[in-house]
């Protein structure tokens, strides 16, 4: 669709705001992809700026002061980041293992699976638990997860990656249902974090493909998986099963990611299009300093092996030789 980029909209005769009237609140393109997003989750949908946005207004909707927050170990590292630039706010977080139990906290935030490390969190102990439970879902996607049903009360998306799919929309989002809802809309909106019309648009657009998108990524990534646990430079491959991410372990990453020609050599991932990076220069210890992760495209697969092995190459003659 073409977005209306209006960001007001005349009262009606009466001098009384009609369905849109300031765009901070709503707009046209943001509405149809709310609804569109919250059907296919089973709840209803909000959008924002982007991801981290969506994470902000969650935190400010329903932590306090003094509350603690379980955090999924190896979930998105800005999460935790944000997390403990506002400890001086009295927020206070945990790491743990999400294939297990949650400790004691009042909220308890899962990343189905975490980014980059690919866990699953334990669902029949997250339900168990009685926390308000938080579900970061941006690489399930509805396709393959709706966090509702299984016991969320807050899904969350980076609707930048798989969602909108094509590298070119900053966006987030929230799913829930009635009063908490109400309460995440009226701090966006006061928050004024509202997402754009163009960025809504592009989501609507991503919609309409994500399900035949995510059954591509996944056919490729199963089969990129399978051939780098048989590749001697892999150290250790990391894969749920379903969707687009693997994350792999190399002895020297920076020259196989600096060395493929197709998969583009940049940060972020859920796009059209292959993308590499290692992680450790931006998120430290937290992971293995040789992790690479890789979104696997919409490329041909064989196409997308074909470049990923000659980038590994050299790193695979070195092993053999090694293993002699």
């Amino acid at each position: 669709m073409q977005p209306d980029r209006s960001t007001i909209w005349t009262y009606d005769a009466d001098g009384d705001p009609e369905r849109f009237y300031y765009s901070r609140y709503d707009h046209p393109a943001g509405v149809a992809a709310e609804e569109a997003l919250g059907r296919l989750e089973g709840g209803e949908a909000l959008l924002y700026a982007s991801g981290m946005g969506a994470v902000t207004n969650v935190l400010l909707s329903f932590a306090r002061p003094g509350l603690r927050i379980a955090l999924a170990e190896g979930a998105y590292f800005g999460t935790g980041k944000l997390f403990g630039l506002l400890e001086p706010w009295g927020v206070e977080f945990v790491e743990y293992d999400q294939t297990g139990p949650p400790p004691a906290a009042d909220i308890v935030w899962v990343e189905s699976p975490a980014n980059p490390v690919l866990t699953q969190p334990d669902w029949e102990a997250v339900r168990a638990h009685g926390g308000f439970v938080v579900c970061d879902a941006t690489l399930s996607t509805p396709v393959y997860l709706r966090a509702l049903d299984e016991g969320a009360h807050v899904v969350l998306h980076s609707a930048t990656k798989y969602l909108t799919g094509h590298h070119d929309a900053l966006l987030g989002a929230t799913v829930s249902r009635g009063e908490h809802t109400l309460r995440l809309r009226e701090l966006r909106v006061n928050a004024g974090i509202t997402a754009s019309p163009d960025a809504a648009a592009a989501l609507l657009r991503g919609l309409e493909t994500l399900d035949e998108r995510m059954q591509r990524h996944t056919e490729s990534a199963r089969e990129i998986a399978a051939r780098l646990e048989r590749h001697p430079a892999v150290e250790r491959v990391r894969y749920p099963g379903f969707g687009a991410l693997i994350s792999f372990d190399v002895a020297e990453p920076r020259p196989v990611e600096t060395s493929t020609a197709l998969i583009r050599n940049a940060t972020s991932l859920g796009g059209v299009t292959s993308t590499m990076e290692s992680r450790h220069r931006w998120e430290g210890d937290r992971i293995p300093a040789g992790l690479l992760r890789l979104s696997v495209g919409l490329e041909d697969v064989e196409e997308i092996w074909g470049d990923l092995s000659d980038a590994l190459e050299p790193l695979g003659r070195t092993a053999h030789r090694q293993n002699l």
